[in-house]
């Protein structure tokens, strides 16, 4: 959401004057005013203690659900419910009011998307991957609390202002069992750390790791590379090869004591992460370079997989109705994303989501995508299937009436 200047300025000047909860919880109101108008319901202090109680369990404030990685592997969502949702609303508010991300920075960033992250790496003749292990849920509770005792939050000025630090820790963090690297080994325990699926773990997460991008622009400066994140995705590109060692005169071989390699390595512990090795890649041109799910190797580009079966989706509804469709595309559905979430996906609603993202990432002129929209945009203005659909997706009642409106909101489109 977007906010005038005017808007941006007043809530970062009423940041730097917070001084008690009562300054805070003002704060909080105005943003939420700036979301939903004036008639907005403000928040209550009593609330506010609600979720800043140390001693509430906060696993009861937040709906696990898990949804499938590219990979095929689950990744668990924490969603908080619409209570505390609508806290961490406001507060995110707040937090990219005062913060700007660092430029290399490309996930959850105002204006910004993967589109920008992929861009810089397009024509390379080499593109390296990293991703980073458990990027949430590494970033404790202690750690947001510091972070926000500096530069440009500056909640680290008095007492009073380092206890809304504090309230906004509490806010944003949950108990969650997550494993640590103590002693050579990986250990479980319970930690109150960032979850994935809150409003407030975007910017957080993009402020934790100000230093890691300015470290890691840093060398990639020094060897004459591209380099940008997107969450716990980073990207290293270049024309030439810094990457590997030369073990003989005719082959070239992958090495982690690279100079390149031991560098970056170092700074991403130094800064409390660990890399996930099995998604360590180097892509060279020639093959297909990929960078956050867009080809980069002559025009950014989405894979033929993604395009066909759309076409094919579109295909069986004109050719059978919605209704016989549904069932080819939820086969499709289940075996890419795992049946993981109450009820079952609207088809049209997918189709439409897909086509914005190839929109995004072709352009709204392309050819492809104006043809696909428009054989959408035919079959939903069908009478017949209007009804078909609003018939066949009524079970999403259910799941708002059990868990709510925001939290049934998360299971369709997270």
């Amino acid at each position: 959401m977007k906010f005038t200047p005017e808007q941006v300025i007043e809530i970062k000047q009423l940041f730097v004057k917070m001084n008690c909860k009562d300054d805070f919880l003002r704060l909080l109101n105005l943003a939420k005013r700036h979301v939903y108008g004036d008639k907005v319901i403000p928040f209550e202090e009593r609330q506010l203690n609600y979720y800043i109680n140390y001693n509430n369990n906060k696993k009861s404030s937040y709906i696990s659900f898990t949804v499938k990685k590219k990979s095929g592997l689950d990744r668990t969502i924490h969603a908080p419910t619409k209570g505390l949702k609508e806290f961490q609303k406001a507060v995110n508010i707040i937090l990219q009011c005062v913060y700007n991300p660092h430029i290399a920075a490309t996930g959850f960033v105002l204006g910004k998307s993967i589109v920008d992250n992929a861009k810089p790496h397009l024509k390379q003749n080499y593109v390296y991957n990293i991703d980073l292990k458990d990027f949430f849920p590494s970033i404790d509770k202690s750690r947001i609390w510091g972070r926000l005792l500096t530069q440009p939050f500056n909640l680290g000025d008095s007492n009073e202002r380092r206890a809304i630090a504090n309230m906004i820790s509490a806010i944003c963090a949950t108990p969650m069992e997550v494993e640590r690297f103590k002693n050579s080994e990986w250990k479980r325990e319970l930690l109150s750390v960032l979850p994935q699926g809150a409003p407030t773990s975007p910017v957080l997460t993009n402020a934790i790791c100000e230093k890691l991008d300015i470290r890691l622009s840093g060398v990639a400066k020094r060897f004459g590379l591209n380099y940008t994140r997107y969450a716990d995705d980073i990207t290293f590109s270049s024309m030439h090869n810094t990457y590997e060692n030369k073990s003989n005169q005719t082959e070239h071989i992958y090495v982690k004591d690279s100079s390149f390699d031991k560098e970056v390595r170092r700074i991403i512990n130094d800064q409390r992460f660990f890399i996930k090795e099995s998604k360590v890649r180097l892509q060279k041109q020639g093959f297909r370079q990929e960078v956050t799910g867009i080809t980069v190797n002559e025009n950014l580009n989405i894979n033929s997989r993604y395009i066909k079966q759309l076409r094919q989706w579109l295909f069986y509804w004109e050719s059978f109705g919605y209704e016989k469709a549904y069932y080819f595309f939820l086969q499709n559905y289940v075996t890419d994303r795992g049946r993981n979430k109450k009820g079952d996906p609207n088809m049209a609603l997918v189709i439409d989501g897909k086509l914005l993202y190839l929109k995004m990432v072709k352009g709204e002129s392309n050819a492809v995508y104006v043809k696909l929209k428009s054989r959408l945009d035919a079959l939903l203005n069908h009478p017949k299937n209007q009804a078909e659909i609003i018939k066949k997706n009524t079970d999403i009642v259910d799941l708002i009436l059990e868990i709510g409106l925001d939290a049934a909101m998360d299971h369709y489109t997270l």
